[in-house]
């Protein structure tokens, strides 16, 4: 196993444990609720997640060439794309609460974290689920490719080459979760009505 490889997994394994230590302190990854046990956001957990691997990928590329790389834009686009999935969320959130008339799915009691980012007052939810896997199969084809750059990335002095280890997003990829990033908005303005 090449050191790329080694410092790649150290990075993201830890970046995860301060992620999670978070979550668990600081309720990260949950709604803002009065449940004792807070449910999981599904717009959190999106965030943190693409968070966790762009900057796993920006240190693991710098701890191994010893330079940052440029980000290409479809990857601000994607943080962008997560951001405001995590701020409409919270708006509509916060628009619910003012409506003492709703009971608010977020103030149920948590059901452990897939049932409740899955999950509207309705149960799973097609359209959460579908955003879930999309966002899962594209990450996991970013580390994939992360990784396979940093050993394909032999020249540490080389900015070019250590510019493309993390890959550039295709615009339908982008627009896979934008659609699904917007389904998940559109069909929560009616989870608590």
């Amino acid at each position: 196993m090449q050191i790329t490889t080694i410092i790649f997994w150290l990075v993201l394994l830890s970046f995860l444990l301060l992620f999670l230590w978070l979550g668990i302190r600081f309720n990260l990854l949950k709604d803002k609720s009065t449940a004792t046990v807070k449910p999981y956001s599904y717009a959190r957990v999106q965030l943190t997640w693409w968070t966790l691997i762009i900057v796993s990928s920006f240190v693991s590329i710098f701890l191994s060439k010893g330079n940052l790389p440029l980000l290409d834009s479809s990857i601000i686009i994607l943080l962008g794309l997560s951001s405001a999935t995590t701020a409409t969320a919270a708006v509509i959130d916060t628009s619910d609460q003012s409506n003492s008339k709703l009971t608010l799915i977020q103030n149920q009691e948590s059901e452990g974290f897939l049932l409740d980012i899955l999950s509207d007052n309705n149960g799973i939810s097609i359209h959460r689920l579908q955003a879930f896997l999309f966002n899962i199969i594209i990450g996991v084809w970013v580390l994939y490719s992360v990784q396979k750059g940093l050993l394909n990335c032999n020249v540490i002095t080389n900015q070019t080459c250590i510019n493309t280890i993390i890959p550039s997003i295709d615009d339908n990829k982008l627009l896979l979760l934008g659609v699904s990033a917007l389904a998940y908005v559109g069909l929560k303005t009616n989870e608590n009505k």
